[in-house]
């Protein structure tokens, strides 16, 4: 069965010239920005320079001493204090913006220790299967604004299930309550009919499985991120994931392979990273998947290649996929329309269309930034 993805592509030159015209936009924008400053910064440097006070220092100097007010001594004297003044300031300032620097690390640091840790359940319950279930959910994270309000919802065993809408609809922040990224204010999240509350974290980890938009590599050897979720994987089995998630051939490129340092002999660019992501999350082989986006920041190859990643790693699981690329999901067993924090329609995509409701508005305006006729299915 061809995967419910699919990729669009822009009329011949037209993706082209549009990001020629953003990129040139956006280049007016930021040196009108910048200009003031550079020039301000410019003249500060200048005026700061070695040459600059030892020059205005030597004729200030000889003005006075031939006036006779200074004494040759004193000239020496005054012209050696000034020329230390711009390294003093060069110090001073690297002092202070290193000061700046550290108080803002500490208070990041303060802030992430002042999170409460999730509470861990008495009684830990097992997960029966891999549906996912929202009942009355409703969160926020400032109780005064609550970003998600009465959502039920219901992904059986098996399915995908495409969560849409506009910007701050709360599509990321509903998905993120499934792995217990945060714990909702009132209602409940089932996975495998147990409250992901009631679920051991580590239990919970080995069922739920995430690829969001900003993969996350840690520093250690490729291996070792690949076997994060699974550390007791064998070699064949590692390999078996990089090579469905279209990553393989890039690892044994790398000077040691799978034991590449990232970060010192392993730099992968933002869709390696995504698919190496998409290759731990099926060496986990967890039967419920969360899928952010994962290719919104690729360029077209990588796409390609994460598509096809992701409709290996798909198969036979329970998805619960955030689209902003309506094209993309139109074969999915469910669309979930978010505005506002609230279901407010669901089915499948050609119901949708008949409703001509929230979607409709959806669609049409995500068909005028595509090209309907040229689609490549995975």
């Amino acid at each position: 069965m061809a995967s419910p993805w699919s990729r669009p592509f822009g009329q011949t030159g037209q993706a082209h010239r549009s990001y020629q015209q953003a990129v040139s936009q956006f280049g007016e924008q930021y040196a009108g920005w910048v200009r003031p400053l550079l020039r301000l910064e410019a003249f500060s440097s200048m005026a700061l320079s070695v040459p600059v006070i030892l020059l205005a220092s030597l004729g200030a100097g000889i003005l006075l001493l031939a006036k006779g007010w200074i004494t040759p001594l004193q000239l020496l004297a005054e012209t050696l204090v000034a020329v230390l003044i711009p390294q003093s300031l060069l110090v001073i300032n690297q002092n202070l913006t290193a000061q700046r620097t550290a108080l803002a690390a500490a208070g990041r640091i303060e802030t992430l220790l002042a999170v409460e840790e999730l509470p861990v359940p008495e009684v830990c319950v097992q997960p029966q299967g891999s549906d996912i279930t929202f009942e009355q959910v409703q969160f926020g994270y400032d109780p005064e604004h609550p970003i998600l309000t009465g959502v039920d919802l219901h992904c059986p065993a098996g399915s995908i299930t495409a969560l849409v809408g506009a910007s701050g609809a709360g599509k990321s922040t509903l998905a993120k309550l499934v792995p217990r990224f945060h714990d909702v204010s009132a209602g409940r999240v089932l996975v495998g009919g147990a409250d992901v509350r009631q679920i051991d974290l580590r239990q919970l980890y080995r069922h739920v499985g995430f690829v969001l938009q900003d993969a996350q590599l840690v520093h250690g050897s490729v291996a070792d991120n690949l076997r994060l979720g699974r550390p007791n994987a064998s070699e064949q089995e590692m390999q078996a994931a990089a090579e469905s998630a279209r990553i393989h051939q890039r690892i044994l490129a790398l000077p040691r392979s799978y034991q590449s340092v990232i970060g010192e002999d392993a730099i992968f660019s933002g869709g390696e990273a995504q698919r190496l992501s998409i290759a731990r999350t099926l060496l986990a082989d967890t039967p419920v998947l969360i899928l952010d986006e994962a290719t919104s920041h690729a360029d077209p190859e990588s796409e390609a290649q994460i598509q096809d990643a992701l409709s290996v790693l798909a198969q036979g699981r329970t998805v619960l996929v955030i689209a902003h690329r309506l094209v993309s999901i139109r074969g999915v067993d469910q669309i979930v329309v978010l505005d506002r924090g609230r279901v407010v329609e669901r089915g499948r995509h050609e119901q949708l269309l008949e409703a001509n409701g929230a979607y409709v508005r959806l669609w049409r305006a995500s068909a005028e930034t595509t090209a309907p006729n040229l689609e490549v299915s995975l």
